[in-house]
């Protein structure tokens, strides 16, 4: 823990100099011990461990140090809601997570919001990283939700980025799944953690560091840079025990956080979907390569040889029936029209016409009920004159 701002500016002083990595930093940290020791080396010491012109710039002092020093420490111990706390960690810290230790690339500091005081304790085998299309289907967002809220609810943490998507609907379902006994999840973010992005997600930022963990490698005031998003993966993947891909097209940064998985000796569990979906042809790629196919969340927690607690019945995603038989009696479907569509719409996205061979309406009044049930938002219209049931159907 850092206990002075002396001690916070020789970690950021570190973290900030031009051309030193986090490779390089491990290794000066490995020769000196502590950032203040490496202060204290003449060049020609640094230069046994580091090439010259690295030496060069750990003798200058980085753009802006002073003053982002001054403010990380005043974020710090600024004063926030009961319960939410704020951390840095660093490499060797007590609270720092054993999880990331394991991986390739762990980064030097980790900056933290919300139930702080759960960074020691996190355990990868009680953690699942959920990821995919920052524009998915309704039925993956549903799937998303759902399969989190499950997870949740048997006791595990969710992991993922606070993208729009998946992300915020697996954040979503975790919390909604929350158990007294385990931090329902985590959102590992790419900007520095007093901004928010993107910003749509600012409530669900605020409801995840009152009850869940904020995380993010990267120092205050850092914004939404591209290339933060696809190497903040890694930290989600590598906090879990598996990482779970409900949609992604090709190519996809949910596939980069399986392949990151992988590497990082973790599963990878993909969400089968529809074949003329694009969305879904990521997940069956990863499929094909030998990714376990979940169709529930039971299929989930058996894979990662987890029992689940509640007993909870499997969240199925298969659903096949036509809203009628051309030659049989229409009274029940007169009488229940929403369930009969419904039950013609199953869970992928249908076109009007194969709808309508389905269930055998006249085009009006196929139409008709179709735009009846999108405004009471059991139905939902995608692009390409397709449609699917929504969470509300």
């Amino acid at each position: 823990m850092l206990n002075t701002p002396e001690e916070l500016g020789f970690w950021l002083r570190l973290s900030l100099t031009p051309g030193v990595g986090s490779d390089t930093a491990r290794r000066l940290l490995a020769a000196f011990g502590q950032p203040d020791a490496i202060w204290r080396q003449p060049e020609s010491a640094l230069r046994q461990v580091v090439s010259a012109l690295q030496a060069k710039a750990l003798r200058e002092i980085p753009p802006g140090w002073t003053e982002l020093t001054e403010a990380t420490w005043n974020w710090l111990h600024a004063v926030s809601e009961p319960g939410m706390g704020r951390a840095v960690v660093t490499l060797g810290d007590a609270d720092y997570p054993s999880a990331l230790l394991q991986i390739s690339d762990p980064p030097l500091m980790l900056y933290a919001m919300g139930q702080s005081s759960a960074l020691r304790g996190l355990q990868v085998a009680h953690s699942v990283a959920m990821v995919g299309s920052r524009n998915p289907t309704p039925q993956g967002q549903i799937n998303a939700r759902e399969f989190a809220r499950s997870l949740a609810a048997s006791g595990l943490t969710i992991v993922s980025g606070l993208a729009l998507g998946v992300d915020g609907a697996a954040h979503e379902g975790a919390l909604l799944g929350a158990t007294a006994t385990a931090l329902p999840t985590i959102a590992v973010v790419g900007t520095g953690l007093d901004r928010v992005y993107p910003r749509q997600h600012r409530a669900l930022a605020h409801q995840i560091s009152q009850h869940g963990l904020i995380l993010s490698e990267y120092p205050l005031g850092t914004p939404p840079l591209a290339p933060n998003f696809p190497r903040r993966n890694r930290l989600i993947s590598g906090l879990a025990q598996a990482t779970l891909v409900v949609e992604a097209a090709l190519p996809s940064g949910s596939l980069i956080t399986a392949k990151q998985a992988l590497e990082q000796g973790r599963d990878v569990m993909a969400i089968p979907g529809s074949i003329h979906s694009a969305q879904s042809k990521g997940c069956h790629l990863l499929i094909k390569q030998g990714a376990k196919l979940v169709e529930s969340a039971q299929d989930v927690l058996e894979e990662l040889r987890l029992p689940d607690p509640l007993g909870q019945v499997p969240l199925a995603l298969a659903c096949t029936g036509n809203c009628a038989d051309p030659g049989a009696d229409d009274t029940a479907t007169q009488d229940r029209p929403e369930e009969a569509l419904l039950s013609a719409l199953g869970h992928d996205p249908v076109s009007l016409d194969a709808l309508q061979a389905r269930c055998g309406w006249p085009t009006a009044r196929l139409q008709g009920q179709l735009l009846e049930m999108e405004l009471m938002g059991q139905v939902g219209r995608l692009p390409g004159g397709l449609f699917q049931r929504t969470g509300a159907g």
